[in-house]
């Protein structure tokens, strides 16, 4: 028996799930509430929770979705690089400084950098980090991956991200950084990211090409 259970198959009652993994009411259904919101299982009134009608592929990006992950754990599976662009330590500006929760001149990491999965540019991203969270960060770590060095070197945990997405008209810029054309478009997503201690650590502002960009989400009622 591994456990798994099959579309449209009903899930044990809460009572049970605490008695099997015991724990607490409260903990279950915190953690039934949680699928439901991630639109995996669903309350019927009166009958019980029962797993949504939805493929088992879709099932499995819709979980690892609503992860927090970063560009090279999305293309895990694909050869991922970076071109940096700038790297340097500057007084936050006011806009930086309110979204990341310190003092106005704060020192800050400026990294831009472009990301490209298996050598095409994809994405350029202008991140902001303040250097009293994030210590020790080097070029190295900016032409790999941030968020690794984060978590496996600092120890720190990551936790989650507020994100706004617009679409736009191309930069000149943009278009030559990552090989568009003139009158092509581009997503951009501005995000602030926290660790686990409610502590923001990035802020960031990233273009994204237009034919590489998919988003995705779960909508309730």
């Amino acid at each position: 028996m591994k456990g798994i259970y099959k579309e449209n198959e009903q899930l044990p009652f809460e009572k049970e799930l605490c008695e099997k993994y015991r724990a607490s009411k409260m903990t279950v259904k915190k953690a039934l509430d949680l699928l439901v919101a991630e639109g995996l299982i669903v309350k019927k009134r009166g009958s019980g929770t029962f797993v949504k009608d939805i493929q088992t592929q879709e099932m499995q990006r819709m979980m690892l979705s609503n992860q927090f992950r970063g560009f090279t754990a999305t293309y895990a599976d694909r050869k991922v690089s970076s071109i940096v662009l700038d790297f340097s330590v500057i007084s936050a500006p006011e806009r930086v400084a309110t979204y990341l929760n310190i003092q106005k001149d704060s020192f800050v990491y400026a990294i831009r950098r472009v990301r490209c999965v298996d050598d095409q540019p994809l994405v350029i991203e202008s991140m902001y980090m303040p250097i009293h969270v994030i210590t020790g960060l080097k070029k190295e770590h900016l032409e790999a991956s941030v968020y690794k060095y984060i978590e496996e070197d600092l120890g720190l945990k990551i936790q989650s991200a507020h994100r706004t997405i617009r679409v736009r008209k191309s930069t000149a810029e943009e278009q030559r950084h990552l090989h568009m054309q003139e009158h092509d478009p581009v997503a951009e997503v501005e995000q602030v990211a926290f660790l686990d201690n409610g502590q923001a650590f990035e802020y960031s502002l990233s273009v994204h090409r237009y034919d590489a960009f998919e988003f995705k989400t779960v909508i309730l009622r």
